[in-house]
């Protein structure tokens, strides 16, 4: 986990955030990890994150099995094309009787699936180099939609 979120790090204008205990955000985000393009180092407003490491199980999100110590979970936004190539599966028409708990494998998210979400519980060396590489593409998704939001490619952050 710690390896991805330093990955991502080093992206050209990745924000990462992993809120702690005391901070702005929210008990049930502490010890995750949120992925955006923000060049500008702020925190962009009204834009969701790219990818995100989840570390437990939340409300209405629990498929995965998460809070059993060592399990955790990459979820990036690859849109509907790779999603199709990647799941064999319509984000919108999609198969809800799965395992999610399975690890190192490339499953449509459990909650956000129809929204052209992926995710994988623990990625190992079946999953590992995909889950860089999609993250990197979603970093680039990311940065176009910033670029053509504000047709500069800066970040809308706040002041």
């Amino acid at each position: 986990m710690e390896q991805i979120i330093a990955t991502v790090r080093d992206f050209t204008g990745a924000l990462v955030v992993v809120p702690e205990p005391g901070g702005d955000l929210p008990e049930p985000a502490w010890g995750d990890a949120f992925f955006y393009y923000a060049p500008d180092g702020r925190l962009p407003q009204h834009v969701q994150p790219y990818g995100t490491v989840v570390t437990k199980d939340l409300p209405g999100d629990a498929a995965s099995d998460l809070d059993p110590p060592g399990r955790w979970r990459v979820n990036i936004h690859v849109g509907r094309t790779t999603f199709r190539e990647l799941t064999g599966e319509e984000p919108r028409g999609l198969n809800r009787t799965r395992d999610y708990t399975v690890t190192d494998s490339v499953l449509p998210h459990p909650v956000y699936g129809a929204l052209g979400w992926v995710c994988v519980v623990n990625p190992g060396e079946a999953t590992g180099e995909l889950v860089v590489e999609l993250l990197r593409g979603a970093h680039g998704d990311a940065r176009a939609r910033c670029a053509r939001r504000d047709g500069h490619g800066r970040s809308q952050a706040t002041p």
